[in-house]
């Protein structure tokens, strides 16, 4: 029973913040889950990691190297934001590592 309520209570934080959610993948907008929703385990997942991703644009002013990566920040932006507003917890590879790192 009582892993049914946990179930039900993790279910409704995802419904209520899978936009804000989605946020955290669209560059500096990742600051406002991070910050806005301290209380939501689900938008600070996706928030640590959307964080992750936009220090990692600042790389993308390297020639050559730095496009490809900007190009594959963009690519795994989008697939992130799909899957994050079908309520997925999605780790992304070596991203996610780096995220759980963060403390705020």
């Amino acid at each position: 029973m009582l892993d049914k309520k946990i179930a039900l209570t993790v279910n409704k934080d995802v419904e209520a913040n899978k936009a804000i959610a989605a946020l955290s993948y669209a560059w500096i907008l990742c600051l406002a889950p991070l910050l806005g929703k301290k209380d939501s385990e689900f938008a600070q997942f996706h928030a640590k990691q959307g964080f992750v991703l936009f220090l990692l644009s600042f790389a993308t002013v390297v020639p050559f190297i730095g496009q490809l990566l900007g190009l594959a920040i963009l690519a795994v932006s989008i697939i992130a934001i799909l899957k994050t507003l079908n309520g997925e917890w999605w780790e992304i590879p070596y991203i996610y590592e780096w995220s759980k790192k963060i403390n705020l």
